[in-house]
């Protein structure tokens, strides 16, 4: 059963891989500045901060809940983390850093309790918290920006420094996706969450602290989303209580069009952050093309029906084969 479900999950990550492999190359041949340094810099800088999102969206996803709420927890952990530079110069930045990833962490908690404690749907609770925390921003920024000059010059190289000519941000991203991806494949704790998602009623039987496992991966999510909001704060510079507003959607898209599979218990971080890149490639693409900026809502709208459509068939298909299994095993 498992070797079944990795075989599937390989065959959508593929899918994302041969997609990017055709927009990337279609568009280097229709423009080959596409193909440059810079563009793939740029690519890989605006896709960062999604596949961070993505990657604690995924354990969330997979216990068949959603975080509706990562939008406004990087707008108020950006903002709460650039004003504390600003008004405090000679607090340390990593203890900055891990302020913003403890407020995300806060913020995951309480969307774990409502969801896994108070059985609040996921979709309501996180809906809420999605308003309540972006309130909470507004009044605390009270109408405030603070802008690059405000904050150190330490700071504001972790969104624009490169380590071997790739940008300190896209390899943030890729040490969470690998570290998560690890936990998920190797720890029992990443396991059940997977049980969880297939059967929760099941995996209650199975002796698995359903509670627990859901809180931890709110919280899981919220700080990475806090460190997400370090990212865009480092990144641009100028940080008000709008920041992120409907990023939610676009991590959303990057989840599904990843291959993990909406309703739980399927897909990968790897996958996950694939879809990111996939994204953010087409939004540049897009872009060098001189295609209309609205097109990209039809094409990720487009993009989410198809990782649907592929994830239903998927499904079948693998229902049939371990129908065809137990066939076998009965003979």
């Amino acid at each position: 059963m498992t070797g079944l479900v990795d075989r599937v999950g390989r065959v959508r990550e593929l899918g994302i891989v041969v997609a990017l492999a055709a927009l990337f190359g279609v568009t280097g041949v229709v423009n080959p500045a596409f193909l440059s340094p810079a563009s793939i810099r740029d690519i890989l800088l605006n896709s960062a901060i999604i596949a961070t999102l993505a990657v604690g969206q995924t354990l969330v996803v997979v216990t068949r809940n959603v975080d509706l709420s990562v939008s406004s927890v990087v707008g108020i952990s950006a903002f709460g983390g650039a004003l504390i530079l600003a008004d405090h110069p000679g607090v340390p930045i990593p203890v900055v850093v891990a302020g913003c990833v403890l407020l995300g962490a806060a913020c995951g908690a309480v969307n774990g309790l409502l969801v896994g404690v108070a059985k609040v749907p996921a979709l309501v609770a996180t809906l809420g918290t999605l308003y309540a925390f972006r309130g909470v921003d507004y009044a605390w920024a009270g109408g405030r920006q603070v802008n690059a000059a405000d904050m150190p010059e330490g700071f504001l190289r972790l969104g624009s420094a490169d380590v071997l000519g790739v940008p300190l941000p896209a390899l943030v991203a890729l040490t969470v996706v690998l570290a998560v991806g690890w936990v998920l494949r190797n720890l029992p704790q990443g396991r059940e969450l997977y049980a969880i998602g297939s059967s929760p009623d099941a995996a209650v039987l199975a002796g698995i602290a359903v509670k627990r496992r859901v809180v931890s991966a709110f919280v899981v999510s919220g700080a990475l989303a806090g460190l997400a909001g370090v990212i865009w704060a480092a990144r641009f510079g100028t940080v008000d209580a709008t920041v992120a507003t409907g990023k939610e959607l676009d991590v959303i898209a990057a989840v599904v069009v990843g291959g993990v599979a909406i309703f739980g218990g399927s897909g990968t971080v790897y996958g996950a952050a694939l879809g990111a890149l996939l994204l953010s490639g087409i939004t540049s693409a897009l872009a060098v093309l001189r295609v209309d900026a609205l097109a990209q809502t039809a094409v990720n709208g487009a993009l989410i029906l198809a990782a649907i459509m592929l994830d239903r068939l998927l499904a079948l298909r693998m229902a049939r084969a371990l129908r065809k299994r137990r066939y076998r095993d009965a003979r």
